[in-house]
């Protein structure tokens, strides 16, 4: 037996240490060796007999297939891993070589740049990530300089606040409101009204009446601030109304200390009707002066997507006069909707109100609205452009010259 038992061991090392030197195992696998063979060996002792031959061939082919099967299971991993390992290396390798490589490389890139068929290929992979990586750390960078720049802003306002909140320009800034309060209050008793229509709730959206009330807000600003400023009516006026609602939201417990006219009446109801002109620039009658015995309407209302002709049909239904700006008679005007901002109407009238020349009133229209202001009258103008348009048609000299010689007479 103790021969045997020596045979057996002798097998067992020259089976095992190849295949576990060949694939890289610890020497974990040698207790479980020693363990089978041992107790292989004690079966063998109780169960057979002296007279029984032992196969050791077959044993040992038994021994290196289950060895085999097991060696690969655990084998086919680290492999893999290997694989990834090298990537990495030939990776940092082309990077100290100084080609374009990015930082961090996730193992999906890897494995993507393992699939390139070429080393061009791999190349062209490689740089693409590190552009992109590049674009990334540039984007970081500048949503950082961003930051540090708005904090400092934040700090120099948060400076120039402090320095502003100086007894002196506290004591000037309570001053000024109480003179233009003071003007608003003999506005109210002394000043020419300007009527508001606020009967377009229903025609609007919940975000046009917002929008609405913001600029009626910009408008009573401007008023209050004016040398000469207006008595302003905010007419068929309703509590609980949306225009009610956005106006508490801007003026909160100011809003019972506005020294304006609120009124659920029309204003037909409050002035005569005689004195009453719609503005509205869907008028065919053009305003060419500003009337100080007149009462002015304005509809409050975002022209964007009412219909045209709303505020015309509502102003002939009542049986009041209308009027619109001058705008094509001062200004070249581009191509769209000649509705004004009701901000902008405020400043207008007031500047008419004030010094009653149309050029500095229509100063406060948008820029982006006309290309300038006229010069020559309209009518020469048409004539200008009709004799561009016929030297573009290609017409013959003598013609243009006759043309030219009719609307262009000599003095």
């Amino acid at each position: 037996m103790q021969s045997a038992n020596m045979l057996l061991k002798k097998i067992v090392r020259s089976s095992v240490l190849p295949v576990a030197a060949q694939h890289g195992m610890k020497r974990d696998l040698f207790p479980l060796s020693r363990t089978l063979s041992l107790s292989l060996c004690l079966k063998q002792d109780n169960s057979c007999k002296p007279s029984e031959k032992l196969d050791l061939d077959a044993w040992k082919k038994v021994m290196k297939s289950g060895l085999q099967e097991e060696v690969s299971e655990m084998v086919s991993e680290p492999q893999d891993l290997s694989g990834l390992a090298a990537a990495r290396e030939t990776l940092e390798m082309w990077r100290i070589a100084g080609k374009l490589v990015p930082e961090n490389v996730s193992e999906e890139q890897l494995k993507t740049f393992m699939e390139c068929p070429s080393k061009s290929a791999k190349k062209k992979y490689l740089k693409f990530l590190y552009l992109k990586e590049l674009y990334k750390k540039n984007d970081k960078r500048k949503m950082e300089e961003k930051r540090e720049r708005r904090l400092e802003q934040q700090e120099q306002t948060s400076k120039t606040d402090e320095t502003k909140k100086g007894p002196f320009l506290c004591l000037w800034a309570s001053t000024m409101d109480k003179a233009y309060n003071w003007r608003a209050a003999q506005s109210m008793i002394f000043g020419q009204p300007l009527v508001f229509d606020m009967s377009y709730e229903k025609e609007m959206s919940v975000r046009e009446v917002a929008n609405t009330v913001k600029q009626l807000v910009q408008s009573e600003g401007c008023n209050r601030r004016a040398v000469d400023p207006f008595h302003i009516h905010f007419c068929n006026f309703k509590d609980d109304s949306l225009y009610h609602r956005e106006f508490l939201k801007h003026y909160k417990e100011a809003w019972g200390k506005l020294l304006i006219t609120v009124t659920e009446q029309c204003y037909t109801e409050v002035f005569p009707k005689d004195k009453l002109i719609y503005l509205t620039a869907d008028s065919p009658k053009v305003m060419k002066t500003f009337d100080h015995n007149k009462i002015y309407i304005v509809g409050s209302m975002v022209d964007r997507n009412i219909k045209t002709g709303v505020s015309l049909a509502r102003a002939k239904r009542l049986g009041l006069e209308t009027a619109a700006l001058p705008l094509d008679k001062y200004l070249l005007w581009n191509t769209g909707a000649k509705n004004l901002t009701l901000d902008q109407m405020m400043h207008i009238l007031l500047t008419l109100k004030d010094t009653a020349d149309w050029k500095k009133a229509l100063e406060f229209v948008p820029k982006r609205k006309y290309h300038g202001f006229v010069a020559k009258p309209v009518s020469e103008l048409k004539k200008t452009l009709d004799l561009v348009n016929t030297l573009k048609l290609g017409k013959r000299q003598e013609e243009v010259q006759k043309q030219f010689a009719k609307s262009y007479p000599k003095k």
